[in-house]
């Protein structure tokens, strides 16, 4: 079973949340079983304890009563007072046999001790019994029991008073505390019960008798340690681990101490439960191995159809959609598994949609541009076996997009089905091919056509779209204009062929020519715009344009008003370059957009400066086609002057009415969201353009720029003055500020302020200049004065 399969991921998950499951709740109870057994034989000590003193204190009684049985005996009274010691000693000796004394003793009242069962009573018993007779005589009792180490071993030790009727003497004697004793213990609690005794002078124990075997004992004796009298403890005896419990029995004046330890093994307490415990590991055990099983079978069942399904999705990704998959199930897999059988019928049928689609043209029902490559390919390939040629014609029609955008999209896609159906009529070889590539582009296959024959087919179709097509009671004029190219001339295979073709194509609109058969030098000049535009990327990025300013004065006080920005590019190697060289290049590929937003940035930033020495100039930037159908173009200007902290009144924009006409719809949309930001704009050239005045009224301009032909040489031309003086009077009818360019004399200065000219801007007032020459000129400027001959001028 492999680890990284669903089935297997199942299987081990069951397997591990069971084994997590039942090792929490075995360490749980393993634990639990533990701390009570603990809390068990802690209770079980401090009983043992209670039972042992009790023990201890019968045994004690025991032996009190036979040492008074002894002091009441008349005989052993006379044979004191007549002070046989014989008769005493043996008496001592054979009543201390029966009640199991190990020695007796009579001592006394002087403390002295008159007779002894034993030849040399040891000096700790010695000792030990005057203590407890003199602890007797002064409590007045009837006697008294203490525990007492004698040599290396636990006595129990009474004296009892012989009175007669006054106390004559005392009999002592000693019990040891033996085996039998703790085996009693031991019988009654369970308990392991040792006696430890420690001699004066010393620091360590020794054992006198214990329940334990010897080798353990004696491991008790050091567990126990130095210093340890009483209270609970927990052992490590031979592996076993204990809870024990330290009884204090004897303390002498000597130092001499005794100690019994009683001990449970905690071992012995839980291995009831541990058996209960290896029984739960067991069961758990067979739990586990019958989940592996259970959980085994529940995956097989989840993961069987998943595979078939991923079986079907292979199927459906490699285009195989003719075998379904069916799941008679009523769960979620069974739900997945219809919606599957429910894709792939959709899929099969939108696959073959997309089929359609992708080698037909919705629009008109003509071979769409991937079919007629495929065309393409086949008709040279069968050029190729019968060592001919096959040609192509692309075609682009005229002034469609005007047509589009002012008669709507719908009259836009009648007029091509329209011009399908007549190119479609126009054809002169039985095997040729129309299609559509895209929109107003359509593509012509001669697949055993010469380079003449295709010429005579596109001067047929040229001819064709020479008469005007009417729809929707509108009549349309349209013109193409056709590149050809043909194999093996011209290319070996379809792509370079249409990206030749295509060439072709453009060069013949750009030119007007009509018809151009693709020629390499065509190439050669596309590549040397596709350097020139490189350059002008590059010129961008390392900022190798120029900002140039032409002031624009007011020409009744001859103060400067503004002025007009202009770019010149400095190129590393070329030198100078003047905007006639890159300008309409940049305007044609849409590099101005990126030209213009430098130029924005550019007098922004200078604006901002001059504001803050005070210096307050409105500066003109020129707008071209290509930005006035960029529908971003004011919010790109927005940003700018926000940037900078400035406001739209702060700049002109100026504007030609080429740029206006191209797409009056989209350039009117722009012009007026500009305005309603607050930039003034200003009609440019005007005077230049066909439809001025249609236009001018409706744009929302503030300013109109006479054009420099006109202003130039209207000192000496009447009819340019009188062009000048209709078109001030014409810009202040409506409400504009005038401004003319061109202005290259004293004479036309004074001239244009008497016609009441506004503003002016030319050469005689300053050139294009730097940012850093025109502040110089600022500083120098001085109007011209005013003669009084401009009144006689003639008009």
């Amino acid at each position: 079973m492999r680890l990284y399969r669903l089935e297997s991921k199942i299987v081990a998950l069951f397997i591990i949340l069971i084994v997590v499951v039942q090792l929490a709740g075995f360490v749980a109870i393993r634990t639990a079983i533990d701390r009570n057994a603990r809390s068990a034989i802690s209770d079980e000590l401090v009983i043992g304890e209670r039972v042992f003193t009790r023990l201890l204190d019968q045994n004690a009684q025991k032996l009190t009563q036979g040492a008074r049985l002894l002091a009441s005996d008349f005989g052993f009274r006379q044979a004191i007072g007549t002070d046989d010691h014989d008769t005493i000693g043996s008496v001592l000796a054979n009543h201390g046999a029966r009640i199991g004394a190990s020695m007796a003793m009579l001592i006394g009242t002087d403390g002295h001790i008159r007779a002894s069962t034993q030849e040399y009573p040891d000096t700790d018993l010695q000792r030990s019994s005057l203590e407890l007779v003199r602890k007797a005589d002064k409590d007045n009792a009837n006697g008294a029991a203490e525990s007492a180490v004698v040599g290396d071993n636990l006595f129990q030790i009474v004296a009892v008073p012989i009175k007669a009727p006054v106390t004559i003497a005392w009999v002592v004697m000693g019990f040891p505390v033996d085996r039998e004793l703790v085996n009693d213990m031991r019988a009654l609690s369970q308990l392991q019960v040792s006696i430890l005794v420690r001699q004066r002078g010393r620091s360590d124990w020794s054992a006198d008798v214990s329940t334990l075997p010897q080798p353990q004992a004696r491991m008790l004796v050091r567990e126990v340690g130095d210093g340890r009298t009483a209270g609970p403890a927990d052992l490590q005896i031979d592996g076993n681990q204990y809870r024990a419990r330290l009884l204090p029995l004897a303390h002498a004046s000597n130092g001499q101490e005794a100690v019994a330890v009683l001990q449970r093994s905690v071992s012995e307490a839980v291995a009831p439960y541990r058996r209960l415990q290896l029984i739960l590991l067991s069961i758990t055990v067979l739990g586990v191995l019958g989940a592996a099983v259970a959980s085994a079978v529940m995956a097989r069942r989840i993961t069987s159809p998943l595979r078939d399904l991923a079986g079907v999705a292979k199927r459906l990704g490699a285009g195989d959609y003719s075998e379904g998959l069916y799941i008679r199930r009523q769960d979620e897999i069974g739900r997945l598994g219809a919606a599957f059988e429910t894709m792939r019928g959709e899929m099969a049928k939108r696959e073959l949609k997309i089929s359609r689609l992708a080698y037909q043209d919705q629009l008109t029902g003509l071979p769409n541009r991937v079919q007629f490559a495929d065309l393409l390919r086949e008709a040279m390939a069968a050029a190729e076996k019968r060592g001919g040629s096959c040609h192509i014609l692309m075609m682009d029609l005229d002034r469609f997009q005007q047509v589009n955008d002012v008669l709507g999209h719908h009259f836009g896609d009648d007029l091509l089905r329209q011009v399908a159906l007549r190119l479609s009529e126009q054809l002169l070889y039985p095997d040729a091919k129309v299609a559509r590539l895209g929109g107003d582009e359509f593509a012509v296959l001669l697949p055993q056509a010469e380079l003449e024959g295709a010429l005579a087919q596109a001067a047929h179709i040229l001819r064709a779209l020479e008469q005007p097509l009417s729809l929707q009671e509108q009549t349309v004029d349209l013109g193409a204009g056709i590149g050809i190219a043909g194999y093996p001339d011209h290319g070996h295979s379809s792509d370079v062929l249409l990206s030749r073709v295509e060439v072709a194509m453009y060069t013949a609109k750009r030119k007007g020519s009509g018809v151009v058969v693709y020629d390499p030098a065509i190439d050669r000049s596309s590549q040397e715009s596709l350097s020139l535009l490189s350059e002008l990327r590059r010129a961008l990025e390392r900022d190798e344009f120029m900002l140039y300013l032409q002031p624009k004065l007011n020409l009744a006080s001859g103060e400067v008003f503004g002025a007009e920005a202009l770019v010149r590019w400095m190129h590393p190697e070329k030198g100078f370059i003047g905007p006639d060289n890159f300008i309409p290049f940049a305007e044609t590929t849409g590099f101005i957009r990126m030209l213009t937003t430098w130029m924005m940035e550019k007098v922004a930033a200078l604006s901002a400066e001059l504001r803050r020495n005070d210096i307050r100039l409105k500066f003109s930037v020129n707008l071209s086609t290509r930005d006035l159908l960029d529908q971003e173009l004011p919010a790109t200007f927005g940003a700018i002057l926000e940037r900078h902290g400035l406001t739209p009144a702060a700049l002109c924009l100026e504007i030609t009415e080429s740029a206006i006409m191209d797409d009056p719809a989209r350039a009117q949309n722009t012009l007026d969201r500009l305005a309603a930001m607050g930039f003034a704009l200003s009609i440019d050239d005007f005077g230049t353009g066909y439809s001025s005045l249609a236009y001018l009224k409706r744009l929302p301009v503030r300013e109109l720029k006479i054009d420099k032909s006109f202003v130039m040489k209207m000192a000496q031309d009447q009819d340019d003055a009188k062009i000048v003086r209709s078109t001030i009077d014409l810009g202040h009818n409506l409400g504009l500020r005038v401004v003319a360019e061109g202005v290259e004399s004293q004479e036309v200065w004074f001239l244009l302020r008497q016609m009441g000219c506004d503003q002016g801007q030319g050469y005689f007032m300053g050139k294009p200049m730097p940012v850093e020459r025109f502040l110089e000129w600022l500083q120098h400027w001085r109007a011209p004065e005013i003669v009084d001959q401009s009144e006689n001028m003639a008009v």
